[in-house]
């Protein structure tokens, strides 16, 4: 037996006094999980992206200023329009509210039945078994898929309304600043290998949100000043109006959530550390064949979603979608059934009835926003040809 086996043999001996507080079977693992406290015998699985080596602050940082930042630039246009001032103010502090506590359930359960479980999909494999592991896998992707999708309409977008500003001839299109906008995100992809390298870019994405955040507080402060009278009430006809408020309820709860807190513990994209642990790199990352895997896989991956990107450019409609599709059920319907399973023993009748409550009215909201979303997207798109400069 060698030392790091010799080290782990103690490490385990020495927790077995401890592990009843957390389990009630003493389980053997070849990993060691330790906190500030005491060391746990909870299984890790193998991955080949970083685990457990970043700080809590960096990862509630990268959150903030890297996940989602990016999407404030949509939500005047996506929240506080179908919605209005008081609506779409409401509305983000309730959203804020019901996905910290949403959060905070799958949180409280990823270490279960002696398991420390670093996927959501993982974790849903654990409770109900090998289709809800595949469900849950679909539904992140999906999650994964139509966001990278916002993403890069969204720096289209941004791109075109800065070029207009020194050139508006007219001459470049949506979907040549969108292919740009694919195009930086390739390389991004090909020079980060997973989210703990992002450590040199947090600093940069922080201060420009701040700079961001100020610049637009303050235009549009003066704005508000010196302008007349204006009608904020919201457009259209009384049927569009209620399909863009179901609607922009999905925009509510995906300008809060990922769909990934498991992971985050750690620090893995969920895509990207699939394809790398099952095919990918081993040993450095900037190993020429490490390199060169990115780029076919990742590169290949992002050319599809900056092709259908151009092809179908309505981010309002695609934050509406990714709602319905994955956000609601991954951040709302199946923490609190997960959470009932694997802490029913405890609960009182009335906190079963609570989140069977929420497991009800989440999923009927997660009906309501998919129909409202889909007929956005087919009036957009008669509104619009394919390939349309918006």
């Amino acid at each position: 037996m060698g030392e790091d086996e010799q080290k782990n043999e103690i490490a385990i001996s020495s927790s077995l006094s401890h592990s009843n507080r957390i389990h009630s079977n003493r389980i053997h693992s070849n990993r060691i999980y330790s906190d500030d406290h005491l060391t746990l015998t909870v299984e890790v699985p193998e991955t080949h992206h970083q685990i457990g080596q970043d700080s809590s602050f960096q990862v509630g940082v990268l959150l903030c200023t890297g996940m989602n930042s990016a999407y404030a630039l949509g939500y005047a246009g996506a929240v506080m329009v179908p919605l209005g001032w008081i609506g779409g103010v409401i509305g983000l502090m309730l959203a804020a509210v019901i996905s910290l506590y949403a959060n905070v359930l799958i949180a409280k359960i990823h270490e279960y039945g002696g398991k420390r479980h670093i996927r959501y999909r993982d974790l849903a494999g654990f409770i109900y078994g090998r289709i809800a592991f595949v469900v849950v896998w679909g539904l992140q992707y999906a999650n994964l898929f139509l966001i990278n999708i916002g993403f890069i309409i969204l720096g289209g977008q941004s791109l075109k309304a800065f070029y207009i500003l020194f050139r508006d001839d007219d001459e470049m299109k949506l979907p040549y600043f969108t292919a740009i906008a694919g195009l930086g995100f390739f390389l991004f992809a090909i020079a980060v290998p997973h989210l703990s390298s992002l450590r040199a870019w947090l600093a940069a994405s922080t201060f420009f949100s701040l700079v961001y955040i100020t610049i637009t507080f303050v235009l549009s402060l003066k704005d508000g000043i010196n302008a007349p009278p204006r009608d904020y009430g919201i457009p259209e006809s009384k049927a569009s109006k209620v399909f863009a408020i179901i609607g922009a309820t999905g925009n509510l709860v995906f300008a809060f959530n990922t769909g990934m807190v498991p992971e985050i513990q750690i620090f893995a994209s969920p895509t990207y550390e699939f394809l790398d642990t099952k095919y990918g790199f081993k040993g450095s990352a900037v190993d020429f064949r490490n390199v060169v895997f990115r780029t076919i896989v990742r590169g290949g991956y992002l050319a599809i979603t900056t092709f259908l990107s151009a092809l179908l450019p309505f981010l309002g409609d695609f934050m509406s979608l990714t709602g319905a599709i994955s956000t609601f059920p991954l951040t709302f319907i199946l923490p609190n059934h997960m959470y009932l399973v694997a802490m029913k023993k405890q609960l009182s009748s009335l906190q079963k009835n609570w989140h069977w409550l929420n497991i009800v009215f989440f999923g009927f909201t997660s009906a309501t926003v998919l129909v409202a979303a889909f007929r956005l997207i087919a009036v957009d798109s008669k509104t619009y040809h394919m390939f349309a400069d918006l």
